[in-house]
């Protein structure tokens, strides 16, 4: 009867262990390729004592050192960042984090108001595949999901990924069952320069109206921050493009202004923050490299402190032993990539 239940056990047990190693080895790794594709998980393995939570796509995870912010104000802060994050994303991404922590402010990038659908697979893939399952993942799913997707991938990502086995590298199996952080509490460093010689020419659009949707995501994450007794602050990073029109300005200060805001944005403050296009940028004025995000993250500090009296936590033992590690790893990871971006004679971002 035993050797019967053991033989019944493993026809069962073998081939879900079989697949769920499979599953490990085929997904994507996102380490030393895409990193971007890992930040989204990382974050569960942050302490969860943050009174600044950021939420958006590249401007916020390359354009603010949280770093820098810790050292200059004590401010604890994470960046639950991702590529071409959706307003309908930042929005699922703050109902998962509120499980976790509840921080005193919430900072919205608004450049993802701009976006009224998913562009890709690949871009929701970055976002949703790091999630934990819960109720917000699955909702972030459906309403992310192209036309191409289907739910059932996301939850059986072997179906998505079985056709990777051209594609696998030493880090497939390397970082089956852990990987290395890739950032420094939700901040993705860029050093080297690039720097902007032409601006593009700005292209008319047919319609400037954020959509309905985005409206309405806004209005839930606006609500969801306030019945948690939250501050929400809405911000347009800074950059030279892609592009800031005017009539999107115009239509967030509104919203601000109806629903008692502060909007914060930093396009027009970029001499005030002293960011300089020729130096503090590593791909033409799109994003900031490292000297830049420390020059945002020491403006954007100041204004957050004075305006919501969030504490100084460098007094605390506990706390600043966590983020003295951190700005360890933090600096040692600046001094390896500049020496990386000086070797390579044709540059390059890192």
């Amino acid at each position: 009867m035993v050797k019967k239940i053991i033989r019944v056990l493993a026809v069962v047990l073998i081939p879900i262990v079989c697949l769920y190693l499979l599953t490990l080895l085929l997904t994507p790794k996102y380490v030393s390729d895409i990193p971007e594709g890992s930040m989204v998980e990382e974050y569960y393995d942050s302490s969860k004592n943050h009174d600044v939570l950021f939420l958006g796509d590249c401007e916020v995870y390359e354009n603010i050192s949280t770093v820098k912010m810790w050292e200059e104000y004590g401010i604890t802060s994470y960046i639950r960042g991702s590529s071409e994050q959706l307003i309908w994303q930042s929005y699922y991404l703050l109902e998962d984090t509120l499980k976790y922590e509840t921080p005193k402010v919430v900072v919205l990038n608004v450049l993802a108001m701009s976006q009224a659908e998913a562009k890709s697979e690949a871009y929701n893939r970055m976002t949703l595949d790091g999630m934990r399952w819960s109720v917000s993942k699955l909702n972030s799913i459906k309403e992310s999901m192209t036309d191409e997707e289907t739910l059932l991938s996301y939850v059986f990502p072997l179906i998505r990924y079985h056709s990777r086995w051209s594609e696998l590298t030493f880090d497939d199996v390397r970082y089956m069952f852990s990987k290395p952080k890739v950032t420094s509490n939700g901040y993705l460093m860029q050093v080297g320069v690039r720097p902007v010689t032409t601006v593009p020419k700005v292209q008319p659009l047919a319609n400037y109206r954020f959509s309905d949707r985005n409206y309405e995501y806004l209005d839930k994450i606006r609500t969801l921050c306030e019945s948690k007794g939250i501050e929400l602050v809405l911000m347009k990073a800074p950059s030279i493009f892609p592009h800031w029109y005017d009539e999107w300005d115009s239509q967030i200060k509104d919203y601000a202004n109806e629903n008692n805001l502060l909007y914060l944005n930093m396009v027009n403050s970029a001499d005030e923050i002293g960011i300089d296009y020729q130096t503090d940028t590593f791909d033409y004025g799109q994003h900031l490299n490292v000297d830049g995000a420390e020059k945002t993250a020491i403006y954007l500090g100041a204004l957050l402190q004075e305006e919501f009296s969030l504490p100084d936590h460098r007094n605390d033992a506990e706390v600043s032993a966590e983020w003295n590690e951190l700005a360890a790893n933090y600096y040692s990871e600046k001094a390896a990539k500049q020496e990386e971006w000086n070797k390579n004679s044709d540059g390059g971002s890192q």
